[in-house]
């Protein structure tokens, strides 16, 4: 068996709901959110699991836990997979940041990489702490289906790291709504993408709720 790495955005918020920035905010999932959760797990139950990590905020735990408790597997929390820090945008719309932040909003539209919310994480940062959680997975599992639950930017960071995008790229290149699980197999080539942001495991009515 391979090793498999499922990179599972979290559920629905209210945060996802409007667009705010939510970065390091701890909010809960909506109903629908813990909907989606459920139907991951439903859907995904089956395989053969070997472990789950999650960014241990609210949201993505409560993501998680479906799964794990229908595997009776802990959740192993790693502070490399939390959300990029907003600093001072955190809980704003993209409209009042802009209006309040305009210079670093818009140096950070250029280039999220090497460019930072006004007090927060530049790109580079994040893609530094979550790859250390990814080198641990990979030295501790040589083969196996690892489920990594965590947050919008952190994944596709995660993403544009293992396939050698540019971290600058990362809100051009990847797209991923709410609930959207992407796998990649870690071959003796290096990483292959084999799905990016499947919503197929959601009923209808939750795949419409696309999500910010």
């Amino acid at each position: 068996m391979p090793l498999k790495l499922y990179f599972l955005r979290h559920g629905e918020t209210t945060s996802s709901q409007t667009g705010t920035f939510c970065g390091r905010l701890d909010i809960d999932l909506t109903p629908a959110g813990y909907q989606m959760a459920d139907q991951f797990a439903e859907a995904y139950q089956s395989l053969d699991w070997t472990a789950i990590f999650a960014s241990p905020l609210h949201r993505t735990m409560a993501t998680a836990r479906p799964l794990s408790e229908r595997l009776e597997m802990a959740i192993q929390q790693r502070e490399g997979l939390k959300e990029i820090a907003y600093g001072q945008w955190e809980g704003q719309t993209p409209a009042e940041v802009n209006l309040e932040f305009h210079d670093d909003y818009v140096r950070w539209l250029a280039d999220p990489g090497w460019n930072s919310p006004t007090g927060g994480e530049k790109g580079i940062d994040i893609a530094r702490r979550s790859s250390e959680v990814l080198e641990e997975i990979e030295h501790t599992f040589e083969q196996g289906n690892i489920l990594v639950v965590s947050h919008k930017s952190t994944i596709r960071i995660m993403l544009c790291s293992l396939l050698g995008i540019d971290i600058g790229r990362y809100r051009d290149r990847i797209g991923m709504p709410v609930a959207a699980v992407s796998i990649v197999h870690m071959s003796e080539h290096g990483p292959l993408i084999e799905v990016m942001g499947d919503r197929g495991h959601l009923s209808p009515d939750l795949r419409d709720r696309y999500g910010t």
